[in-house]
């Protein structure tokens, strides 16, 4: 059952939202509390009934280490409850992988675990583990079991994220933060909700055909010509980021529907002028996880200029190793490291603040998109292939490579030939030119303010902002009915692409 499910959106939504306003005009606050929490264990036992018991397994763990840390911050206490956190990630989620590459490299034949990966596993191991820390440092908010209970399940953003911080929800389980502005938060949440089906549903879900028949034809190790790799590779850089903005907007229109507001985790990343601000707007939770709980305590940038490079680079490795148990990850990861570490050298170089200097800056603006957005578009490549051969296969076609020959043409290849370019630029101006949802809800504060953490728009030229009228109401309403009716017209629903980690 996902977001963009008609289960999910005919029978488990309108109930879930029934009980909580009835429980909201009883003026219960614990009995909301645990009917979100069971709401939240329904909706992930309808994913993974089996894995259900290695979640509630890990929230009584992590919440005992919690106690025991309360009462004596113990480093040691501390260790273990990061330990046995890493160690379920990495049994479930690596052990095949490293178990293979053992394999190649020795020449044994140790059996593979053959486990199934149990769904939002990254996402809770890495929110608890947060958690922890805090009651470490003694930054813990208020908190007893079943708020701790649902800052661990909250469905809207239990299965993808955003990773959320014991600080960015706990405080708001509150009666009085259920009752605040409800007819607001509602109309917001599901004008989110929407906008974020219509991404998953119709762009998404729409270029998806194009991006995974070039792919397909790469990890079956048939060579494609040049033309098709750019446009699958262009077209799975459009699949994923609508696919991923459509979860987040879904996720924070449905945690505000119950007065939740979630942290801001995607803000118009094709927008951005270098890398760095790349990954300031792309996973934003993840990116600060990353920065506050790996790039940090390695010495973040105050270990010198080798070491800062190096502490980069580790914390861009694991990244993308977090991601999924390959080296095409681990290869995307790097590659993004590297960029980061080119990003640093030239911003920070006198030739590049002089370049910057002497060029007028829609030029250079200009000049850093395209720049930036290159390097994303391959880097997806290694995220997207199934098989190294693929990926470079791809990359070869990619750079004009052409000591082969293809039986077919990019005509022939791609689906929708004729239209494709068409679509991808009504894309390309989607995601640079107009107002991401962030943006377009602003002035009823759909999220925690951490817009301090991203960088401003590279244009602003349409700068449309709904509010609550029956004009917003009738093309809402429009654009719900072109997605639903599109799921309809759908032969399988795809989940999203983060479920996958």
């Amino acid at each position: 059952m996902v977001f963009s499910s008609l289960e999910f959106i005919y029978l488990f939504l309108p109930p879930v939202l029934i009980g909580f306003l009835c429980l909201r005009a009883l003026k219960l606050e614990s009995a909301i509390i645990w009917w979100l929490i069971m709401a939240s264990l329904v909706f992930y036992l309808c994913w993974s009934p089996k894995h259900l018991i290695l979640l509630l397994f890990s929230i009584g763990f992590n919440y005992l280490i919690h106690l025991l840390l309360k009462q004596n911050r113990s480093k040691a206490v501390l260790t273990l409850g990061i330990i046995v956190n890493l160690g379920m990630l990495g049994v479930f989620k690596y052990a095949d992988f490293f178990i293979g590459n053992f394999n190649a490299v020795t020449g044994y034949d140790a059996a593979e675990l053959g486990l199934i990966l149990p769904l939002a596993i990254s996402f809770y191991t890495f929110q608890q583990i947060s958690f922890l820390r805090d009651t470490y440092q003694d930054k813990l908010v208020d908190c007893d079991f079943k708020k701790y209970v649902l800052f661990v399940t909250f469905f809207p953003q239990l299965i993808a994220g955003p990773i959320v911080m014991q600080r960015d929800t706990i405080p708001q389980f509150t009666l009085g933060n259920f009752s605040n502005r409800y007819l607001t938060n509602i109309m917001t949440g599901a004008t989110l909700f929407s906008i974020g089906l219509f991404k998953k549903i119709v762009l998404a879900d729409g270029i998806a055909p194009v991006a995974n028949a070039v792919f397909t034809m790469a990890d079956q190790g048939t060579h494609v010509p040049m033309e098709a790799a750019w446009l699958g590779a262009i077209a799975y850089t459009f699949q994923i980021y609508f696919d991923f903005s459509g979860y987040c907007d879904m996720a924070l229109g449905l945690a505000l529907m119950f007065g939740i507001r979630l942290p801001i985790n995607f803000n118009s990343p094709y927008r951005s002028l270098s890398i760095v601000e790349f990954w300031r707007r792309w996973h934003i939770t993840l990116s600060r996880f990353l920065r506050d709980y790996l790039y940090i305590p390695l010495g973040g940038n105050k270990s010198g200029i080798l070491g800062t490079r190096g502490n980069l680079a580790i914390t861009m490795l694991l990244g993308g190793l977090w991601h999924g148990a390959g080296w095409n990850f681990i290869i995307w990861g790097a590659l993004h490291g590297g960029y980061l570490m080119i990003n640093h050298i030239w911003s920070g170089s006198n030739f590049g603040q002089s370049f910057r200097a002497i060029i007028h800056p829609y030029i250079y603006a200009s000049f850093a998109w395209s720049v930036t957005m290159i390097a994303v578009v391959f880097a997806w490549v290694f995220f997207r292939a199934e098989t190294f051969d693929g990926a470079s296969l791809m990359v070869q076609a990619m750079v004009g490579y052409t000591d082969f020959v293809t039986i077919q043409t990019w005509q022939e290849i791609v689906p929708n030939a004729s239209m494709l370019p068409y679509a991808l630029l009504a894309m390309t101006a989607i995601v640079v030119l107009l107002p991401n949802s962030i943006e377009f809800t602003r002035n009823y504060k759909p999220v925690l303010d951490t817009t301090k953490e991203v960088g401003k728009p590279l244009f602003n030229w349409f700068a449309v902002h709904w509010s609550p009228r029956p004009a917003w109401a009738t093309a809402v309403a429009a654009v719900t009915l072109v997605s639903v009716i599109q799921i309809y017209r759908l032969n399988d629903l795809t989940e999203f692409i983060y479920f996958n980690f």
